[in-house]
């Protein structure tokens, strides 16, 4: 059974740790992607992705180019926006990723959270109504990360923990849709 990259339109086999920095740096490896290679990968309309550049929600590609960041933001965004607002969405990421323009300011990069969350997601199955088991996933994904102080860590692993239950209820509405119309 294939398995999809959260928030993207790539499929896989298994999702494996670390598959994910591999996965951005063969789409990276030439540089920045454009809006169309964007678009396909997230399966978003470009009229979309464009609105969110308007709306500040993601910073503005350099030479009509997307870097990693802006890439990984769409992505987080795309995975969450079905169980989130995307102002909430947006408000969570900048409480450890800083003012979307300002690199200096970032306690994790965007990618980088996208990555750990995926590591989170592959290692095992994650029963989501056990509370101390999503805790511990998700301070396990936190491993490695060098905060300046010790609410830093605390913030993203809270992070980690919403992504994953907005994530998982939006896979869990896609399914209750599926089974629905299978009734009519």
């Amino acid at each position: 059974m294939q398995k999809k990259y959260p928030g993207t339109t790539i499929e896989v086999l298994a999702m494996q740790k670390g598959g994910s920095r591999i996965l951005f740096d063969g789409i990276f490896a030439a540089g920045g992607i454009t809006l169309s290679q964007v678009s396909n990968m997230t399966g978003l309309e470009p009229y979309l992705i464009q609105n969110w550049v308007k709306r500040k929600f993601v910073s503005s590609p350099k030479k009509k180019l997307y870097s990693r960041q802006q890439f990984a933001r769409i992505i987080i965004i795309n995975m969450l926006r079905e169980s989130l607002q995307i102002e909430a969405i947006c408000n969570l990421i900048q409480v450890i990723g800083g003012e979307i323009d300002n690199d200096s300011d970032d306690l994790i990069k965007d990618n980088e959270l996208y990555h750990r969350y995926c590591d989170m997601i592959c290692d095992e199955v994650i029963d989501i109504s056990d509370k101390s088991a999503v805790l511990k996933a998700a301070q396990n994904a936190a491993e490695g990360f060098e905060e300046k102080n010790p609410a830093e860590k605390q913030k993203l692993v809270r992070i980690l923990e919403i992504m994953l239950y907005a994530h998982t209820a939006a896979r869990l509405r896609d399914s209750a849709k599926v089974l629905l119309s299978t009734l009519q």
